[in-house]
């Protein structure tokens, strides 16, 4: 009986413990992603420096290859959340899987339309290939997204996209000739005209809605329910004001060469540079009208998405909540003026 008592209290102490370091520490959260580029600026900056955890959430990243793999690893259970395009978000649900998207990191296009040598026009593209990672995700994205701020029509155009790699795969093959034309961030439009390329176009002062990744969670989701979704945005929100106040430029500059294995110091400041334009400010809720855009982009690949309800994959409660708690109006205080 005595030894009986004896493991009853080391049991209780244990689950005490246990209990202890749950109020403590947030359990990890594992969010994958696609793009390997500066659209995951704010969750490794605000990973590195500890701002999520302010919050009591305590995120981590896992990369994966491209859009599908990415949701069919969220699909499966084997991640709460993505760091999503909004056109994979889209693909997903006309699908038939149910997720709730409630935050974006960015809302400008602060790249460039690059060439290889011998194309010099907007029209001498008919014809001629596009890298993208994959069809439908978020380099597709930004690829058809700048087309469309140039009224250059894909399919008119007779324009080839071709399914190579992530942003650094398809900068060497356009820098080898593989590949004709591509869209990708400053920093890696730099590195293709230093070797000969050139660029037809900025689109960094495109006038028009757009958002290029989100964050997104199952709507029946065990691990992420509203309160976490809250707590991610907060740290979101605050990540994105560090990176913008002038004050930590080395911090953020660091955390792009490490993660980019940027090597140059113009290639660091140019990342830095694209990782600012791309969210000037903290407008983080999902735009309606950006999102009416990729639908009508994506019908042309996948007619079935003409069925996606919007207002049944993007929300805009959470941002709601940080709007009328005053949260966003003491974040913006931190903005540089």
């Amino acid at each position: 009986m005595a030894a009986l008592l004896r493991w009853f209290f080391v049991l209780v102490m244990l689950a005490s413990l246990s209990l202890g370091a749950a109020a403590h520490g947030a359990a990890p959260l594992l969010i994958a992603y696609g793009g390997h580029n500066e659209t995951m600026v704010p969750l490794w900056v605000g990973i590195e420096k500890g701002i999520f955890r302010k919050y009591g959430v305590d995120p981590r990243v896992l990369q994966t290859r491209s859009g599908p793999i990415m949701l069919a690893t969220l699909a499966s259970g084997g991640v709460p959340l993505v760091w999503a395009a909004p056109s994979s978000a889209i693909n997903a649900a006309v699908s038939g899987f149910k997720l709730t998207c409630f935050a974006a990191g960015n809302n400008r296009i602060p790249r460039e339309l690059i060439v290889r040598k011998g194309i010099d026009s907007l029209e001498e593209l008919r014809g001629k290939s596009f890298g993208v990672q994959s069809i439908g995700g978020g380099f597709w994205l930004s690829t058809m997204g700048a087309l469309e701020a140039l009224k250059i029509d894909a399919d008119k155009y007779r324009l080839n996209m071709r399914v190579l790699g992530d942003t650094g795969t398809v900068t060497q093959a356009l820098v080898s000739g593989n590949v004709d034309a591509m869209v990708v961030p400053y920093s890696y439009a730099d590195m293709a005209k230093r070797s000969g390329a050139h660029s037809l176009a900025d689109l960094g002062t495109a006038n028009m809605a757009f958002q290029l990744t989100v964050m997104c969670a199952p709507k029946e989701s065990a691990a992420v329910n509203h309160d976490t979704m809250v707590n991610l945005t907060k740290g979101l929100v605050d990540s994105l004001a560090f990176i913008l106040d002038p004050a930590n430029k080395r911090d953020v500059a660091d955390s792009l060469r490490r993660n980019l294995r940027l090597s140059k110091e113009e290639d660091i400041e140019a990342s830095y540079r694209v990782a600012r334009l791309q969210m000037p400010n903290l407008d983080v809720a999902p735009n309606l009208e950006a999102w009416r855009l990729f639908k009508r982009l994506l019908t042309k690949v996948n007619p079935k998405v003409q069925e996606a309800d919007l207002e049944q994959i993007i929300t805009g409660s959470v941002t709601q909540q940080l709007e009328a708690s005053g949260f966003m109006a003491e974040m913006r205080k931190k903005l540089p003026r």
